[in-house]
């Protein structure tokens, strides 16, 4: 989850201070000025032993202990750091940025009680600091306080509503809240966001999903794009992490064939690119679509396409007609309820006896209904109702496997891995 943190240009303060006067107080000023343009620059390497030169000549500069513990923190020196923090607090820095700083180098040390003192410092004396309640809240997750975390977060989005990292937090930290047994507190906390920011896409999708409200028929276009350009940069590794199997599932059921690079291809829903081996040897030509520019930016960097798309998916895939004998969609449809569209428009877009592989999360048949919206954000669906789109769409099944596709919270989740194909008259 992305946070706010304060940086080495973040939060310089002009270095005088009570003390030394005249020409005494000289050298030190003229000290702290360079280094602070150096630390503008980014050279905190540079900048910190001229800030210990100048506290040295005055340690009476509040403003250049503050900047000395900026510098110090992003050589990673984080214990000198919040001494340097403290000590402009002690000489008359006592305003918001410097607890905050504090706060935020105390959270990084793993000080975790300290660090939310300081952080209510910092908010006592500036309350309109999105960032420092967007990072309480952060502190608050990471001490396990969904709740608190939570209202936190709600703060900081009453300041800056459009902060998609703050809403992400809030998404996330809901989800856990009511993973973890909160269910009543989240679905309340998910209907304020929900009335709070009705424009927002996460508001929208998650805060119903947790409230227990009506969701959409298909995951927001929106709320897809921003979920997975925040996401985009960890995305692999974090899928790594929970055994993602659906693009070798998937390249399992190719595996009858034996490749010929004859095929036109479309790796639908592309996101970085994790289908794009397995497909090549498939493909003349081999085409990614995606929502997110910042997943295509990844799957561009894989040098295995032929052409990569920004768009909605259904529109694309209606508007290329018999274009492809092979659509791949690795866990892409788990962000439609309703397949009736999709299916159409996947047929539309396959050549006469062209096939469409695709996995979903599977809905246990003993919920009743045909697909259903998780805390999550991702859509299960049961095998009858996907049986009974396949055909309603004029795709004939070929094979509908179950297997598992990833773990989340150390569980399995569980899917339908699906070849079909248009038929060839």
């Amino acid at each position: 989850m992305a946070g706010s943190r304060s940086s080495l240009r973040g939060g310089l303060r002009r270095g005088l201070g009570r003390g030394l006067t005249g020409a005494a107080l000289l050298p030190a000023v003229k000290l702290s000025r360079q280094a602070d343009a150096l630390a503008a620059g980014g050279d905190a390497a540079g900048a910190e032993p001229l800030y210990a030169q100048a506290l040295a000549a005055d340690p009476t500069l509040a403003g250049t202990h503050n900047n000395h513990g900026n510098a110090l923190r992003a050589l990673g020196r984080l214990e000198e750091a919040a001494t340097a923090y403290r000590a402009a607090v002690a000489h008359g820095l006592h305003e918001g940025m410097a607890h905050y700083n504090l706060g935020s180098v105390l959270r990084q040390a793993e000080r975790r009680e300290a660090a939310e003192a300081a952080f209510r410092q910092a908010l006592a004396l500036r309350p309109d600091h999105a960032e420092a309640w967007n990072n309480c809240g952060n502190l608050l997750r990471d001490l396990g306080r969904f709740g608190g975390a939570a209202v936190d977060y709600r703060r900081a989005l009453a300041l800056r509503p459009d902060w998609a990292d703050a809403h992400d937090n809030l998404s996330a930290v809901l989800y856990l809240l009511h993973e973890q047994g909160g269910e009543e507190d989240a679905a309340t906390l998910a209907r304020l966001w929900r009335r709070d920011h009705p424009g927002n896409p996460l508001a929208r999708h998650i805060g119903a999903a947790i409230a227990g409200e009506e969701a959409d028929t298909r995951a927001p276009d929106d709320y897809v794009r921003q979920t997975f350009d925040l996401f985009a940069e960890e995305f692999d590794r974090k899928l790594a992490e929970l055994d993602y199997r659906a693009p070798a599932l998937l390249a399992g059921l190719l595996s009858d064939d034996a490749p010929a690079a004859d095929l036109d291809v479309l790796d639908a829903g592309c996101g970085t690119g994790l289908c794009a081996a397995a497909l090549r040897p498939y493909a003349r030509r081999l085409v990614g679509v995606d929502l997110s520019d910042g997943m295509l930016e990844r799957a561009r960097g894989r040098g295995l396409y032929d052409a990569l798309h920004e768009a909605e998916l259904v529109g694309f895939l209606t508007g290329h007609r018999q274009a492809f004998d092979l659509v791949m969609a690795a866990d892409v449809f788990c962000y439609f309820g309703s397949l009736d569209e999709a299916l159409a428009a996947a047929r539309a877009a396959l050549r006469p006896g062209g096939r469409l592989a695709f996995t979903v999360e599977e809905l246990d048949p003993a919920d009743g209904r045909p697909h259903r919206v998780a805390t999550h954000g991702r859509y299960a669906h049961a095998e009858a109702y996907v049986r009974a789109a396949l055909a309603g769409a004029g795709l004939v099944l070929l094979r509908c496997g179950h297997d598992r596709l990833r773990f989340e919270s150390g569980e399995p989740v569980m899917g339908l891995v699906v070849l079909a194909e248009r038929p060839a008259a």
